[in-house]
């Protein structure tokens, strides 16, 4: 259980570290990105974004 955690705790400060780079290559604006301010903040749900980058990670791990 706590491998998990580790795990997914990496791959968040992964993505939040590559956001800007992956922003300038245009995810993050793609159909399907939900982008809106409620509660007086901007919230931000990248789910075509998500399934894109995850398709391409799965592809990668099973060629390795």
């Amino acid at each position: 259980m706590i491998r998990w955690v580790i795990v997914v705790f990496l791959a968040l400060m992964l993505i939040n570290w590559f956001s800007p780079l992956l922003q300038r290559m245009g995810f993050g604006k793609l159909p399907g990105d939900l982008r809106f301010r409620a509660f007086g903040r901007e919230w931000f749900i990248p789910l075509t974004t998500t399934i894109l980058l995850s398709l391409a990670v799965a592809l990668i791990s099973k060629f390795f």
